[in-house]
């Protein structure tokens, strides 16, 4: 798993051991280990601590653990990159970047941390938070010249309407405001024209898993791969959700085995249907994330 985007991402934050430990244990595919929103400015140094100790005492078997630092602009930045890279996380959560060119600076600093470190070169990956700026949301075509560390993209509803002044991410009856749909939308164009996953945004109502899994369907059958959690309530919907059937599993690799059998054809027949190219590549991609 650890070369591929997860399905489900659960949030815990990163100066409370036992709520790391119950996020490990939920199932999930990847926790994010936290140190910039959930936890309060006079808990950031003992949340590095706290973060570093748990990733060196993971065990061998379990899902990944990523780290999401605070934003490269800040103070803190520099100091939860020199504590999470020596004890070799799966990745890092990049929020706020601007666009390619913040993700780039971290793909550097990753490279001298993990040569200090002893750490395998090119090993830690990145997802940016790639929607939280004003500027971000012009960026968002860009992501393709960040390289291998780049892992998937993904979006947020809560600092891009309150960075441009609006009083609103979501309408009374719980539909995204016309920038938040914006910023979902060109979140999995990015993500496509990287070449990489589009990983779906929380859904805050925790208990209301019936809300959780219509929102979650609705993101698959627009683009998603995967998404993220705030609770570990979430998770077994969240991966039931993104993970495909035996029935996609096999209609995709009869799509594939029509093209390879066929390495001429542009169009192919299965079923009564024609397929093309699109067909081929989502199908290719399905297989991918398995």
């Amino acid at each position: 798993m650890a070369g591929r985007a997860a399905r489900s991402w659960l949030f815990a934050p990163g100066d409370t051991p036992a709520k790391m430990a119950k996020a490990a244990a939920s199932g999930v595919g990847a926790v994010i280990l936290d140190l910039e929103d959930s936890v309060a400015e006079v808990n950031k140094a003992a949340a590095r601590t706290a973060t570093a100790d748990f990733l060196r005492a993971r065990p061998a078997e379990g899902p990944q653990l990523w780290v999401r630092i605070n934003p490269l602009s800040t103070a803190h930045a520099a100091a939860d990159l020199a504590a999470a890279v020596p004890a070799a996380p799966n990745g890092i959560v990049l929020p706020k970047p601007d666009g390619p060119q913040d993700v780039i600076d971290l793909v550097r600093r990753l490279g001298r941390l993990e040569a200090e470190a002893g750490v395998a070169e090119g090993s830690i990956r990145i997802l940016p938070i790639a929607t939280e700026t004003p500027a971000s949301i012009f960026a968002l075509g860009g992501y393709g010249v960040v390289g291998p560390r780049l892992i998937g993209l993904t979006w947020g509803a809560e600092d891009l309407p309150a960075a441009v002044g609006a009083q609103i991410n979501r309408h009374p009856d719980g539909s995204f405001t016309d920038l938040c749909r914006m910023a979902r939308s060109l979140c999995i164009a990015g993500a496509a024209a990287a070449d990489v996953p589009a990983i779906e945004t929380v859904y805050p109502a925790f208990k209301d898993l019936d809300g959780l899994r219509a929102y979650a369907e609705a993101g698959r059958r627009e683009g998603f791969t995967g998404m993220m959690a705030i609770h570990p309530a979430q998770v077994a919907v969240i991966e039931a959700v993104f993970r495909p059937s035996d029935a996609e599993i096999a209609h995709a690799r009869q799509v594939v085995a029509l093209f390879t059998d066929n390495p001429g054809a542009g169009v192919v027949a299965l079923d009564g249907k024609m397929l093309d190219m699109p067909h081929l590549k989502q199908a290719q991609r399905l297989l991918a994330g398995l």
